[in-house]
């Protein structure tokens, strides 16, 4: 139990208050209504109801049905089918949390970060006019060489890789000598 402890108080450090924030209020412009101002950001989160509906209006029939009633399972549910409408939109599957982040609160600064994945994402999709969150990805900077410029680098000694002239262990100690005394 200590442990547990431990580890959420852990988890509750690497939060970022500022990104919270940052994010539920992307959400709060996209849906066009503010979350309850008695309730935690992970608490609203937490079904995956508001995540449904978020993902429906950055990609709109992504989510057919969401859940609203039915238990913890079909409230589960609402958070793996967001899972899954994010990752068809674009976001990498190592940035997407696992579903126990959220429903047991676990690593809510995991989710934020899947939030902001998707802010990055939407700049990918020239039919999402904003909000945006985040920001926008580099574009790819692709370069052609040809194979006379790449030989011509092979001969060349980075200077980032030094020199290993003199490079010895000469007079170097391996670590304190040990006395050992025997007792009679």
């Amino acid at each position: 139990m200590a442990l547990e402890r431990q580890v959420r108080a852990k988890l509750a450090g690497k939060r970022d208050r500022e990104q919270e924030k940052e994010a539920q209020e992307w959400i709060e412009s996209i849906l066009g209504k503010k979350f309850p101002p008695n309730e935690a950001y992970e608490d609203v989160l937490r079904d995956g109801q508001v995540l449904c509906e978020l993902m429906n209006k950055v990609a709109p029939g992504s989510i057919p049905k969401i859940n609203t009633s039915g238990g913890q399972f079909k409230m589960m549910e609402n958070i793996n089918v967001f899972q899954k409408a994010l990752k068809d939109y674009g976001v990498a599957d190592t940035d997407v949390f696992q579903t126990v982040d959220l429903w047991e609160k676990k690593d809510i600064s995991q989710v934020t970060t899947t939030l902001f994945s998707l802010g990055r994402a939407t700049y990918k999709h020239p039919e999402w006019k904003g909000p945006w969150l985040g920001p926008k990805p580099a574009d790819e900077c692709k370069r052609d060489f040809t194979e006379e410029q790449l030989r011509a680098g092979q001969s060349v000694i980075g200077l980032q890789a030094g020199s290993n002239k003199g490079a010895t262990q000469a007079g170097q100690s391996l670590g304190a000598t040990r006395k050992i005394l025997l007792g009679k």
